[in-house]
Order: C-alpha cells, then structure tokens, then sequence
C-alpha cells in the first residue's frame, strides 16, 4: 500500500469496543474534499447510552465528479434488528443531505451491513432495490440482492449458509438510464465477490470458509472470516 502511496481518511469514534471505520484510497484517482464523521443517533425509546460506529463521510472529485463514500459498520446481530433498521434510515439521510447540496453529487454507501441484502435495514431502511429498474428517485442500487437469493452466493459463512452483510449500494445517478450503455459520465458498470485462493481455508472443518487472522486464540495467517466486495465505475476517456 505505501509503495503505491494509498491514503487514508479516519476519525476517532466513540464505539465501547474501539471499532472505527476508515476509508482507503489512492490520491492518484480520488481528490478528498470534506472528511467527517456523523454520529450514529441512540434511540431513547430503546437505549440511550448505545454507543456504537458513526458513519465515515467522506466528499472528493473521481474522476472529475463530485462522489461521497458513506463508510459503514451496522450495530453487530447481538442486537436486534431495529438498531441497524435505525442506523439505515440515517444513513439514507446522510445521503439525501448531501445531493440536498449538491443534487448531481454521486453516492456510494458501503460496508459490513450485519443484515443481508433483503433484510429489513437495507430492503427497506435503505430503500436498497435489486433491480435497476426498480430505483426510483430517492431509492438505492443493491446490486448483491440477486447476487445472494438467486446465485446463493455470500461474504461469510454462519452454520454452513451464506450471508452477505458486505455490500456497496449507488445512487441513482450512477445508473445508466434504461437500459443505455450511457458512459460519458461516472457510471456503474458491474459488481463481484473478490475470490482468491489465499482468501479460503485449505484444510480442517473449516475447509471453502474464508480465512481469519485468528480463531479461538491461534494465529491462522488470515486476512477476514469477510470476504471483499468490488465494484467498478467507469467514464469515457475524453
């Protein structure tokens, strides 16, 4: 990373466990503009004293455009849904304050969810749809809906099924609109699961699961029990 001179945007959260999100990226392809982090709001009718991840966001120019990445981690399944459903609808708002500024201002809400693509948060709290045609205006793209309920296709294995929690939703406006092959702005242009050999355990119980950096205590090498989700976006060279 340093060879290739990749920076990095954080600021310290409040999290009780010291969890912090952060965004790494390459200064060549993505100017920074604006860094802040946005408080994830406590529910008084729940838990007033729930101190979790805020929400990284982070406004540059990529490829002569103005983006903002929203960097997310949702309250973990230790807590019931309404905590993600609630952090979700926060998230959404994020997003509609910024294109509020700036309404051709591109956005990317991306992270690990702890809920899958048709859960309640992200169908719903997000208003993440899964087909292109289905995004309406203050909707978002989830391109990892059919990736999971049609390809059975996740990040993570929990008793042996498949969850994808790590997902990366668009705005609208990074849409080709119906159906074009439009790119003569910064469009999406497709999505997949990075798989790699490196990425898997090779032996034992755990054999086709990806591989941690620990469990139960012992060193394994690992990079995550997550794999990574891409997408790419592209633009017409001028």
């Amino acid at each position: 990373m340093a060879a290739r001179g990749y920076k990095f945007c954080h600021i310290e959260g409040p999290d009780r466990r010291g969890i912090d999100c952060a965004l790494l990226y390459n200064p060549a392809l993505f100017t920074v503009r604006n860094v802040k982090l946005v408080p994830y709001v406590q529910s008084l009718e729940k838990d007033s004293a729930f101190y979790t991840r805020g929400f990284l966001t982070v406004s540059g120019t990529l490829a002569g455009e103005h983006v903002t990445v929203v960097v997310c981690h949702l309250p973990s399944r230790f807590s019931d849904s309404f905590y993600r459903e609630q952090g979700a609808r926060q998230i959404l708002a994020i997003r509609d304050s910024v294109q509020r500024e700036d309404k051709d201002c591109k956005v990317l809400v991306m992270g690990d969810m702890n809920d899958d693509p048709m859960d309640k948060s992200i169908s719903q709290g997000l208003h993440g749809k899964a087909n292109m045609s289905e995004v309406g205006q203050g909707d978002m793209y989830n391109p990892w809906y059919n990736v999971l309920t049609k390809e059975g296709v996740g990040t993570l294995q929990f008793q042996g099924s498949w969850n994808l929690f790590d997902q990366i939703l668009l705005s609208k406006n990074l849409l080709c609109a119906n159906g074009s092959k439009d790119y003569s702005t910064l469009k999406y242009w497709k999505n997949q699961i990075f798989k790699r050999d490196y990425l898997f355990q090779t032996e034992g119980k755990y054999k086709g699961m990806p591989k941690r950096t620990t469990a139960g205590g012992v060193w394994l090498d690992g990079f995550s029990d997550h794999l990574p989700v891409v997408v790419y976006l592209v633009k017409e060279k001028e």
